[in-house]
């Protein structure tokens, strides 16, 4: 029986990640440990419908020739994220080719990648990269029956379809409820079963472990979008020009420089710290650190550099916020070892008084008791 229901944990718990990561991964628009490809660009690497690990660009550290990589295009398949192999690397950039293609992306207009771009590496062991079989057409498939099915019912009722993003949103927030329910479900099964007695003497009982946990997830969820959402990479398209200048700052004259203000806005109530840092050589951003309290804006010069030759080419910058929970010394050593270590950081400091208060004042049982009161009743017409 253990076995059995350490099998079962395992199950859910993988199902629980795959659902997690696709669903971010959709959500924020960039792969989150999972994804997959759509078309055949990277055969046999990976076939149409495959899935890869995919690890965060913050996590994969430099990118080098030969890595697998998922960037936001500028010009393939309408900007929409592409995975691709690095062939190259330039002073500019990345140049990229799908393994099945005979030219690179660079030759059909696209820019070199530069690490704004880049959203994540696919993972490789022993040079290859894992790859997940029909993944993404298991997903996918899902995706058209859902379609489907929410425009059927839209179509008899009358209702204003919903759109793909908010169809997930819902289908999402569903299955984490449904899943919760069914933990809690099948735990109080098990425990029925092991002792039919014990049962009816803790029928109405709910662990408060379990809500305590919920607790914390939802409050260090809510925590992380307030900091993730509004932040974010800025890529601006240069155009290398013999001209003179243009109102346009982003088209610049021949190795010269032009500069714009960029305006970070905090529209919360917590306090929050904000950095912009460049993320390719030819932009730069002063001053790269703004504290702002509770609804407050502050202004950063962004100046961009054109290349000595005339063409178009890519500049990024990602700016990382973080909700003043703690000293703000403390974050930014945090930051300095790696943008998502003030991440976990303040979500600690946000949800250890949560369990503290808990352990101190939620008394010695682990068990909160749901009390029913038994009603008479006699037969009249109010009853």
């Amino acid at each position: 029986m253990r076995f059995k229901r350490f099998a079962e944990y395992t199950v859910a718990f993988v199902l629980v990640v795959l659902v997690v990561s696709l669903g971010l991964g959709y959500v924020l628009g960039q792969p989150v440990l999972l994804a997959y490809v759509e078309t055949g660009s990277m055969e046999p690497t990976l076939e149409a419908g495959d899935g890869f690990v995919a690890v965060p660009a913050a996590l994969a550290g430099d990118v080098e020739q030969g890595d697998v990589v998922t960037f936001k295009a500028e010009e393939l398949h309408g900007g929409a994220p592409t995975t691709h192999r690095v062939v190259d690397v330039h002073e500019n950039g990345y140049i990229t080719q799908g393994d099945a293609n005979p030219f690179t992306d660079q030759s059909r207009n696209e820019p070199p990648v530069t690490d704004g771009q880049v959203k994540a590496v696919a993972l490789q062991v022993n040079g290859e990269v894992v790859r997940l079989p029909h993944l993404g057409t298991g997903v996918m498939a899902l995706q058209d029956g859902m379609q489907t099915v929410e425009g059927t019912i839209a179509g008899i009722f009358g209702w204003q379809r919903l759109g793909s993003t908010e169809l997930t949103y819902l289908l999402f927030g569903g299955g984490v409820i449904l899943f919760g329910a069914s933990l809690l479900a099948g735990e109080g099964n098990r425990d029925r079963s092991a002792s039919r007695e014990r049962s009816r003497d803790r029928s109405g009982v709910i662990d408060s472990r379990y809500l305590l946990i919920a607790c914390v997830v939802l409050l260090c969820a809510g925590a992380t979008a307030a900091m993730v959402m509004p932040a974010g990479t800025e890529s601006y398209g240069i155009v290398s020009t013999e001209g003179s200048g243009s109102a346009n700052p982003t088209i610049i004259p021949v190795g010269e420089t032009d500069e714009f203000e960029y305006t970070v806005h905090n529209g919360g109530i917590v306090p929050i710290v904000s950095y912009l840092e460049p993320r390719s050589g030819g932009i730069e951003t002063q001053p790269e650190q703004h504290r702002m309290a509770a609804n407050q804006s502050a202004n950063s010069t962004v100046t961009l550099h054109a290349d000595d030759d005339t063409g178009y080419h890519v500049e990024s910058m990602t700016e990382y916020r973080y909700l003043l929970v703690l000293p703000p010394r403390i974050i930014d050593s945090l930051y300095v070892v790696h943008p998502w270590v003030p991440y976990l950081a303040v979500n600690t400091v946000i949800g250890a008084p949560l369990v503290v208060f808990w352990r101190l004042f939620g008394g010695t049982s682990d068990r909160i008791r749901l009390r029913r009161r038994a009603r008479s009743r006699t037969g009249g017409f109010f009853d």
